[in-house]
């Protein structure tokens, strides 16, 4: 199937829709057996997608998680009340410790928090890597480097990584491949077709859409599923059949949620380009973006979500542009219908592998599905009051 029409008919099999459109929402703890021969196949196949016990899954949840298969690729879907359980118990799935991690240096700050705070307390070592490492990499490979973890583009700064490069080192060295791949949301990046083991999204974002819902999943390929599944189930991840049932109707616009997204940031960004204020425009889909030579190899398309950094300007001048917007609300997360503003003074404190080249803030915009022109109107109110503090 075409990507629109897999979006459309993803997780939607007859066992699960039973003869209507969508899958229902199935609410369940407990599950009652009428045989102890009943309960025995249940017990046998409970990995299987067998109603078992709540906490391993209802139908609502079997249909979401093949719903992501079929988008992703891979074996099987786990799922998470958040992103960032996601990334965190899919780590903690395969590393022990004395084991050595290696993590891009971009990486969404929870998790950069929780390699350096709960692994180390684990016994896991860290190494941060800069992530244009590609091939490189290979001279940071130790004997005991389980996992390597990346995300592309960087959900901050954009820099693509060069996936099939860094998974084929690693394979040759029998590391597990992690990729946060929320912004590519399962649909503008293939991560199988790339070398990747573990393809993560924060559900929250894209697959939701509406800013609703904490959801996290993470696909894997036939030699890691198993591993991944069971030791999910270990550590008692369980999501809610109701907020499934939201991310399976969410799924079904993220095609054309996708597309509009892409448009009127690609129209923003282009405005931004033109701004006196504006050093450099970071958008993967932009030539002078890091890695933009990958995005164009490996992606098919982009997303609402890109930053931009600022040639001159302070924490005052910063802090006038981002109070007073209109459309632009300022917030932590992103990928829903709404448009998002965050700025950050130095992007430099959060990185220990790579230096940062920029002097002045960066500012990271979601752009959502309102009208693009009234989307630009809020920016220039934005620079205007940015500029007056500077002037004054």
């Amino acid at each position: 199937m075409k990507k629109d029409t897999k979006i459309i008919n993803a997780g939607r099999h007859s066992k699960w829709t039973q003869g209507v459109v969508n899958p229902s929402v199935t609410r369940a703890s407990t599950v009652v057996f009428d045989s102890v021969k009943e309960m025995k196949h249940a017990t046998a196949n409970k990995a299987n997608q067998v109603m078992f016990y709540g906490r391993r899954g209802t139908t609502t949840s079997f249909a979401f998680s093949d719903a992501m298969t079929e988008l992703e690729g891979g074996a099987g879907c786990a799922i998470y009340p958040s992103g960032t359980a996601a990334i965190t118990n899919a780590i903690l799935s395969f590393i022990k410790s004395g084991d050595h991690l290696l993590m891009v240096d971009t990486a969404y700050e929870p998790t950069r928090a929780f390699c350096d705070t709960m692994l180390v307390n684990l016994g896991v070592e860290t190494t941060y890597y800069d992530p244009l490492i590609g091939a490189g990499i290979e001279e940071l490979i130790r004997p005991n480097t389980r996992v390597i973890f990346l995300e592309s583009p960087g959900s901050l700064t954009m820099e693509v990584q060069d996936v099939p490069a860094i998974a084929e080192v690693a394979h040759q060295h029998d590391c597990i491949v992690m990729l946060d791949n929320t912004w590519g949301a399962g649909i503008n990046f293939q991560p199988f077709d790339y070398g990747i083991d573990v393809s993560i999204q924060a559900a929250t974002k894209y697959i939701v859409g509406h800013s609703d819902v904490m959801l996290g999943t993470a696909t894997a390929t036939e030699k890691c599923w198993p591993q991944l599944r069971e030791n999910s189930y270990l550590m008692g991840q369980c999501t809610s059949p109701d907020d499934l049932y939201l991310a399976l109707r969410g799924i079904r616009t993220l095609g054309v949620r996708m597309k509009q997204h892409q448009q009127s940031a690609l129209k923003v960004a282009d405005w931004l380009s033109r701004r006196e204020e504006v050093e450099t425009i970071l958008h993967p889909a932009f030539a002078s973006n890091p890695g933009h030579e990958f995005w164009q190899r490996d992606f098919t398309g982009a997303n609402g979500l890109f930053s931009f950094v600022l040639n001159k300007g302070n924490q005052a001048a910063l802090t006038a542009l981002l109070d007073g917007m209109e459309h632009f609300k300022m917030g932590y997360s992103w990928g829903g219908f709404e448009s998002l503003i965050l700025g950050v003074s130095s992007v430099a404190a959060m990185r220990t592998a790579t230096k940062w080249p920029y002097q002045y803030p960066l500012v990271r915009l979601h752009v959502g599905l309102e009208d693009v022109d009234d989307l630009i109107e809020d920016l220039e109110k934005g620079f205007e009051r940015f500029n007056q503090v500077l002037e004054s």
